[in-house]
């Protein structure tokens, strides 16, 4: 049936998700899902929801999704932009922003969705190596491009980029858009929405899948100056004017109000993680510095792969990327309690 294709589908590499196994005996420890279920108070507001209303249409502009995002941030709702996961909305930041003569800038080993993004969108890009030790170098992207994009923490590696370091690429790239894709951002670093103000070429997306617990619901957002979201909206409605559901929209907005909920889950996946890193340490594993909900590991006497089918016939699946430089990492999610200690014990006669 390919015949019918449009020309440019045959060449596309899409983006290969994380296995989502059926098996539910299975400890995934493989898709940076956080262990801990989303906050009562966004289920009661869905709940509530839940009604006869589902008939109609929901609010095109996501008002009250949109307010509850500037009052958490500090922002204004007109640098506030909504969509049906962040993947949807790094898809119209591709298509409406980063689309120039100068090559993209991002990580080589980075998300792997934007050179997907750059396929789908015919953008020219460079990826720009990390460092000796999987870090970003702010002054590798002082040059010529036509946009930077980059996650912080970065994935899969979960390594931070400091503040100050993300405002040395803003500066050095003023005429560009910078995008910060901050996904994982609340496990551990400091948002750099609060530089949106003082660059206007910033674009911070984020989701609420990951630190909210609500990667069921496809919720991400973008916080920027307004020009940005404007060019965002008018991608959107040309494309899909009713991204957000009834449901997703009161459940994120309650997410976001429920601050002692989401402080405390966010700790105890910190607290996990800090354990784990340490038990693995005793193990030989080297584990780079991590601020997300998941850490990269490798051992110097044992094959990432081999380690990787080890822990399955024994019921933990994590992920292995057979990308050059990375081959020999395995990225583990933090689980429960039961699951880390799932995962220690699948290792135990390293």
């Amino acid at each position: 049936m390919s015949k019918f294709w449009s020309p440019f589908v045959k060449s596309l590499v899409p983006y290969v998700p994380g296995e989502q196994p059926k098996l539910m005996k299975l400890v995934k420890l493989n898709t940076n899902e956080n262990p801990y279920g989303p906050s009562p108070k966004a289920l009661a507001a869905m709940q509530t929801e839940l009604n006869d209303n589902l008939r109609l249409y929901p609010d095109p502009n996501s008002d009250v999704l949109k307010q509850a995002v500037a009052r958490y941030y500090g922002v204004q709702g007109n640098q506030v932009f909504l969509g049906n996961g962040s993947d949807e909305v790094l898809a119209h930041i591709f298509h409406g922003l980063l689309q120039h003569d100068q090559p993209l800038l991002f990580p080589d080993i980075s998300y792997s969705f934007y050179p997907v993004y750059c396929g789908l969108y015919g953008i020219q890009f460079d990826a720009v190596p990390l460092d000796e030790q999987f870090q970003i170098n702010p002054s590798d992207y002082a040059k010529p491009n036509g946009g930077i994009i980059f996650p912080n923490p970065n994935a899969p590696t979960g390594c931070l980029l400091a503040l100050d370091a993300v405002e040395q690429i803003l500066k050095a790239s003023p005429d560009s858009v910078v995008v910060v894709d901050e996904a994982y951002i609340d496990f551990g670093g400091e948002t750099a929405i609060s530089l949106v103000d003082r660059y206007p070429n910033l674009l911070v997306t984020q989701t609420l899948s990951k630190s909210r617990s609500l990667a069921g619901l496809r919720v991400g957002l973008a916080v920027g100056h307004p020009d940005l979201i404007e060019a965002l909206e008018r991608i959107k409605n040309s494309f899909n004017s009713y991204p957000l559901d009834r449901l997703a929209i009161v459940g994120a907005a309650a997410a976001f109000e429920d601050r002692e909920y989401f402080d405390k889950t966010c700790r105890l996946v910190i607290d996990s993680r800090d354990k784990v890193v340490g038990q693995l340490e005793t193990k030989g594993f080297e584990v780079l510095p991590s601020a997300a909900n998941f850490i990269f590991a490798r051992h110097p006497k044992h094959d990432a792969a081999g380690l990787a089918a080890k822990l399955r016939e024994q019921g933990v699946i994590v992920r292995h990327f057979k990308q050059e430089r990375i081959a020999q990492f395995l990225r583990i999610s933090i689980g429960t309690p039961e699951q880390n200690q799932a995962l220690i014990d699948g290792l135990c006669d390293l």
